[in-house]
């Protein structure tokens, strides 16, 4: 009872040997904890980000990249904030972030482009169209809504997945697979349209080398030397063998990488493959493809208001510009038509240098849209930048449309240059030759004897390119008058008929309809490279009137570039009879007198996209986790098919329904070949329409048990695809719809003899979208 009570010493534990307190506590206290965090989070925010430099090479300015680099921060950080919470929170709240910086980044980017109405309404729109719209976007492309917010939300997606199973599973390697999938798809985008990432590439595969090399486990004596408490010698034997696996290990990825990279590369295209040829581009109406047949009936309304203009001009001496609507620079014989590839493109439009020794002249209009209807933007030549108007553009005609189509009330401002040539060059310019401009010099089989003879005897009376299309103007000015109820057309027929028809019986009398076709074509038949344009005169303020519409023809000079002409005959002037100046076909021409040369048409086929559990710690494991990320991966992949079949089903519907009746037959006949080709029985390109009925006869005969029996149908579809051929033009709206339903019927009994899993197969198969035609 008396003695004292024991004394109990209580010894420290002892630090461990490799991670020693420094005077600051940095080593081993929570600093190194966040030390050895940071790494692999900011790997993968540089990695998305990466992914965003890469695309944004296709843009016009740095926007894009801003707005993905926020997406790759934001979202990482949010799984790094959440990181103790449960697993299944972590994506509502993400998604939750991703909705506030997407509505940011569309309305910096709304802001950015100047587009009207209110944030909801550019949202929506750019819901609806931003993957068509980023496809068919001209290079550079503007940072628009729909145009940065596909790059975005996949930007901030990928950080969610990436950083969830690299950070909260622990499984670094595999968290980089959804940048890498990112990286990859913005290359992919990019195509052709812009030089090899080499940097990036470079900084992408270094960050992620360093991501893998930092460790991320907890920090502690059997974590800093897994062999610590060995003996020496088998310490040092272990040590040697780690050392010799990895020195094997690096040779073996060395020797593989020596002898596979020259066979990877040589697989390798020169030229990456533009994914913007799968996406069909803006286009517009037959109304709007030859705007030429409108100006006899803006004749016979002449005070229709169509718009409203308010000018300023550069050059105060300079005048008011002419607007024009359209350029056309294709002429099969009946109609002259626009030809454009028309892209989305931003406020800036791309800029062409002025001709050598132009003077140019800035103009900006603010245009008002009243009566006109159509999709084509009236605008001055050569417009550089569009507010107020989201717009689609060719480069090569200076053509612009509204995709939405105009609307009484549309106001917009057109900022043009305005090139004015140096008239003491064009009487020794030339025109140019070659491939360059033979769309433009082709002159379509079937031309009449008399145009060619007129053509003829203008040329050889004139010697040099601009007198040679003087001439022609002053002939058709001097011979023709100008009338409003003259009827439409210009085909062939129609121009003879203009040129040499009887006074009294209707001829020698048109609308400027008349008067630019004809320039044209004769111009073409002399040898001179012509266009024409429809537009309407010009016009400083106020409002432009139906009867301002107007159609002019301009030739093409070396040096000098498009310069108008005007074939219309002089107030007040009475035209001389065409038999005065126009020498009649001789009864024997000499030998010397041969037609001028026709340049034959090229056959063109019609138009027809889980760590393991810890103590204190809550959320499904590493199997939930993986589990997770490949669902992800299932949607992803589910996203694509569901693309493909989306592109497959719009290429079937403008094939069978777009377009003139010729198209939609060929596109039926597409339909067929393309089925064969997906049933593993491709159509050899020698074959004509009848032996490639027999051959799908054949095969359609082989593989089914006689449910369905196509043989009148398919010989019926290949009859109009040869009328198709042989007489453009008389195919009529029936019997495009009659070569719908037979191929229709013919793709189905096909499709219905392959397997199940064939037949899912032929629904999302690319090929069709990227056979040649």
């Amino acid at each position: 009872m008396g003695r004292d009570p024991p004394v109990v010493t209580v010894t420290p534990p002892r630090r461990a040997v490799d991670a020693p307190a420094g005077p600051d506590g940095v080593r081993g206290g929570v600093p190194a904890r966040v030390l050895r965090a940071v790494p692999v989070p900011l790997a993968l925010i540089v990695m998305i980000a990466l992914a965003g430099v890469v695309l944004g090479r296709v843009y016009a300015d740095p926007l894009l990249t801003r707005l993905t680099a926020g997406a790759a921060v934001g979202s990482v950080l949010v799984s790094v904030a959440a990181r103790r919470l449960p697993s299944w929170l972590v994506a509502p709240l993400s998604v939750a972030a991703l909705a506030g910086w997407t509505l940011l980044s569309l309305r910096l980017a709304a802001s950015h482009a100047a587009l009207p109405g209110g944030l909801g309404e550019v949202a929506a729109d750019a819901a609806r169209n931003a993957i068509p719209r980023l496809l068919t976007a001209m290079i550079p492309v503007e940072p628009a809504p729909d145009t940065v917010l596909v790059p975005v939300v996949a930007a901030w997606l990928t950080g969610l997945a990436a950083a969830e199973v690299a950070l909260r599973a622990g499984r670094v390697l595999l968290g980089y697979l959804p940048p890498v999938l990112l990286y990859a798809g913005a290359l992919y985008v990019v195509g052709p349209n812009a030089g090899p990432a080499v940097g990036p590439t470079v900084v992408f595969a270094a960050v992620a080398a360093v991501g893998l090399a930092v460790p991320a486990g907890r920090a502690g004596p059997a974590a800093a030397d897994p062999v610590a408490g060995l003996a020496p010698a088998v310490r040092a034997a272990v040590r040697l063998r780690l050392l010799a696996a990895s020195a094997a290990g690096v040779a073996v990825v060395v020797a593989l990488a020596a002898l596979l990279a020259p066979v990877v590369a040589g697989q390798v295209d020169a030229r990456p493959v533009d994914p913007r040829r799968y996406v069909e581009p803006p286009q517009v109406e037959s109304l709007d493809e030859n705007p030429l047949i409108r100006i006899s009936g803006w004749a016979l309304n002449p005070d229709q208001e169509l718009l409203d203009v308010r000018t300023e001009v550069g050059a105060a001496d300079a005048g008011p510009p002419r607007i024009r609507l359209a350029v056309l620079s294709d002429y099969d014989g009946v109609t002259w038509r626009v030809g454009a590839t028309y892209r989305n493109a931003g406020r800036i439009l791309p800029a062409a240098g002025p001709a050598p020794g132009a003077a140019t002249d800035p103009v900006r209009q603010e245009i008002t849209v009243a009566d006109l209807t159509g999709k084509l933007l009236p605008a001055v030549p050569t417009p550089r930048e569009v507010t107020g108007a989201r717009v689609a553009y060719d480069p090569a005609t200076g053509t612009l449309i509204r995709p939405e189509g105009l609307a009484p009330g549309l106001r917009y401002t057109v900022a043009s240059v305005r090139e004015r040539p140096d008239a003491n060059l064009l009487s020794t310019a030339n025109v140019p030759a070659g491939d360059a401009v033979a769309r433009v010099l082709r002159v379509a089989d079937g031309a009449p004897e008399q145009l060619r003879r007129l053509a003829t005897q203008l040329a050889e009376e004139n010697g040099a390119p601009y007198v040679r299309a003087t001439a022609i103007a002053d002939f058709l000015a001097e011979h023709y008058r100008v009338t409003a109820d003259a009827p439409s057309g210009h085909a062939y027929p129609n121009l003879a008929f203009f040129l040499f028809g009887p006074r009294n019986g209707g001829g020698q009398r048109g609308t400027s309809e008349q008067f630019a076709a004809s320039f044209a074509v004769l111009g073409r038949l002399a040898g001179l490279p012509t266009r024409v344009v429809v537009g309407f005169e010009p016009k400083a303020d106020g409002p432009v009137r139906a009867a301002d519409a107007h159609a002019w023809p301009e030739v093409l000079f070396e040096g000098v570039g498009w310069v108008p002409f005007d074939p219309m005959p002089r107030p007040d002037e009475q035209p001389r009879p065409v038999e005065e100046d126009f020498r009649p076909k001789p009864e024997d021409p000499p030998p010397s007198e041969v037609p001028a040369p026709t340049v034959e048409p090229t056959a063109t086929p019609p138009a027809a996209a889980g760590p393991a559990r810890r103590d204190g710690q809550g959320g499904p494991g590493t199997p939930v986790l993986v589990g997770g990320g490949a669902g992800a991966l299932v949607l992803l992949v589910g996203a694509l098919l569901l693309t493909l079949a989306t592109l497959r089903r719009n290429l079937t519907r403008r094939r069978l329904t777009d377009g003139d009746p010729g198209g939609r037959i060929a596109g039926a006949w597409r339909e067929l070949t393309d089925a064969l080709r997906l049933a593993g029985h491709p159509v050899g390109t020698d074959l004509a329409a009848a032996e490639v009925a027999v051959f799908a006869r054949r095969t359609l005969a082989e593989a089914q048990t006689g449910q369905v029996s196509v043989d009148g149908e398919v010989d019926e579809l290949a009859a109009m695809l040869n009328q198709v051929a042989f007489a453009p033009g008389t195919a009529t709206p029936a019997q495009a719809h009659r070569a719908a339903a037979l191929a229709t019927v013919y793709v189905t009994a096909l499709r219905a003899t392959r397997s199940r899993w064939r037949r899912l197969l032929w629904t999302v198969h690319p090929g069709p979208l990227r056979w040649r035609r």
